[in-house]
């Protein structure tokens, strides 16, 4: 049961987050305000619309959940999530600014046409979506830990939460929600990293420690490792799921943060491209100090708990439970359930409430992505919307349609699904749209558009094949990626085409600049005339004057 202090110290901390959102979003006063921040953010801006959205519940309570399972392989997800920061920041950023462009579909639109970027918008929302999924369901599993409701209840608080955090603010919402979120995702890290160093006499004893817990004993046979060597290698070994499928999520990770909209939002919105870069190197600097506390926490609880599952299985095999290991419910309640039990009440309340504003932070930012493709690529070029104002209320009556939408799929979906479905999420997006960005920035005019098209399309339809019927043992990524580049290559050979839509468009072009040069020799040749007829004024006056100065002579 949750103390007051618990209590006192949760709410302190969703407070603080929901004054942030309602205040930035003072400054929103149009459509383009909400979506980039009038291209006037500052760096700390720009990182805190990426952390805000890269620190989410796959950064915390999944990394601890992950090194709570697996060890330090689960750093995977820092190193995805550092290296797309820098890839975004130094070959992409300037690119990306100098197309004077609000989405990266809006990029693809440019080069391959319409087609393309009605096809990218589709599929990478459903990837995005999938992501906003994945956060209410860590949401759910939070707020049924810390509190007695159920999943409806759970839900419903989530996206409430998610909408007052970005709905009024949009990017400067989400940039200033994000720093503040970071300022107590790193103070209630830091004093979790104290904690277990002094209930630990240091962090060098707490891999052992896990070794010796499986080394030969049933709950390491409950986890199929049986002697000393297998438990070494699962939990020291950086590959320990297989190379291809650690290396493969973390590139899932780093693909996933260059082509979602939420990153390249920040770099929209940046005010120059010096802060368009350094806002994503600053995020790549930022981002491995929560993880690497998070995957301790995650050892000092593997170290010191079991879950209510080995406890059943050691009970079916006849064995004794260890009686120096506390129970908990699941490996992914391993950091709630320590900033529950081994943090002072107020600190734990105010970490308890940072996870929840770090869920509900991740999901607010995915949404505000999803809604600005679907605004800006699909409904306004349809209903051919150019009022601000209805612009603005568009994009938020999307978010809340995208949330709700989530929430409802949440209650249906298992919670031991919320990393799977996250690396799941990050390979479909980039699959979807890594090759056609490089493409539409580096590589003009030279791939076909029908072959970008067919890559959009059975790139991601190849991970979800691999994933779901062939069941791959590594990260399917590798099927999509190798998909895509196959069409991309053939494409290269078989040259650029111009589609009928990129034609017309061109046609309209060439004619829109034809009349307006018409227009600018005629309204040249009227000032020639006018010039004309002002000298031949001018002279028969100047005879006038002439002639009369020469009558008065005569008189």
């Amino acid at each position: 049961m949750l103390s007051a202090w618990h209590i006192v110290g949760i709410l302190v901390t969703i407070l603080a987050i929901a004054l942030v959102g309602y205040f930035s979003g003072k400054k929103v006063k149009s459509a383009k305000d909400f979506a980039t921040g009038g291209g006037q953010a500052s760096t700390f801006i720009v990182t805190g619309i990426i952390l805000g959205t890269l620190i989410s519940g796959q950064a915390t309570i999944g990394t601890t959940q992950l090194s709570f399972a697996n060890g330090i392989c689960s750093m995977w997800f820092v190193i995805g999530c550092c290296l797309g920061c820098i890839i975004l920041a130094i070959p992409y950023a300037i690119p990306l600014r100098r197309s004077k462009c609000t989405t990266l579909m809006e990029i693809i639109s440019k080069e391959f046409g319409r087609k393309a970027e009605y096809l990218c918008s589709v599929l990478c929302s459903i990837g995005i979506f999938i992501s906003v999924i994945a956060q209410v369901i860590s949401a759910n599993a939070l707020l049924t830990t810390i509190f007695p409701i159920n999943n409806v209840v759970s839900s419903a608080i989530a996206i409430v939460l998610m909408a007052v955090y970005v709905i009024f603010g949009g990017v400067w919402g989400a940039g200033y929600g994000g720093i503040a979120k970071l300022t107590f995702i790193y103070v209630s890290c830091i004093i979790g990293g104290i904690i277990v160093w002094a209930k630990s006499d240091g962090y060098g004893s707490l891999i052992p420690k896990i070794i010796d817990n499986m080394n030969g004993t049933p709950l390491g046979a409950a986890n199929q490792m049986y002697n000393y060597d297998d438990a070494s290698f699962h939990y020291k070994n950086v590959v320990a799921r297989g190379a291809l499928k650690d290396i493969g999520n973390g590139l899932s990770v780093a693909l996933g943060v260059i082509c979602t909209q939420t990153y390249a939002q920040g770099v929209f919105s940046s005010k120059s491209n010096r802060v368009g870069m350094s806002g994503p190197l600053l995020s790549a600097i930022l981002m491995p100090p929560v993880s690497v506390l998070c995957m301790i926490i995650g050892f000092y609880m593997r170290a010191n708990f079991i879950t209510s599952e080995e406890v059943n299985n050691i009970t079916k095999m006849g064995k004794e439970v260890p009686s120096n290991l506390e129970i908990i419910e699941r490996s992914s309640q391993a950091f709630p359930m320590f900033a529950y039990h081994k943090m002072p009440d107020f600190i734990g309340g105010i970490a308890l409430g940072t996870l929840l504003v770090t869920v509900v932070g991740g999901g607010a930012g995915l949404s505000l992505g999803v809604s600005t493709i679907i605004h800006k690529d699909i409904l306004s070029k349809i209903f051919k919307i150019r009022d601000p104002k209805k612009s603005l209320i568009m994009i938020r009556t999307i978010i809340l349609v995208i949330l709700i939408t989530a929430a409802v799929i949440a209650d249906l979906m298992p919670g031991t699904l919320i990393n799977d479905y996250g690396f799941l999420s990050m390979g479909l997006r980039g699959t979807t749209v890594l090759l056609p960005l490089t493409a539409s920035l580096f590589f003009r005019n030279r791939i076909n558009s029908k072959f970008c098209s067919a890559s959009i399309i059975l790139g991601p339809f190849s991970v979800l094949i691999s994933k779901f019927a062939f069941k791959v043992s590594f990260d399917p990524l590798f099927v999509g990626l190798a998909v895509c580049l196959l069409l991309f290559i053939i494409g290269y050979f078989v040259g650029p085409e111009q589609s009928k839509e990129k034609s017309s468009s061109n046609e309209i072009r060439d004619f829109n600049a034809e009349r307006k040069a018409a227009e600018k020799e005629k309204v040249i040749q009227v000032e020639e005339d006018d010039t004309k007829e002002v000298d031949i004024t001018s002279q028969v006056l100047n005879r006038k004057n002439s002639n009369t100065n020469v009558e008065i002579d005569i008189h």
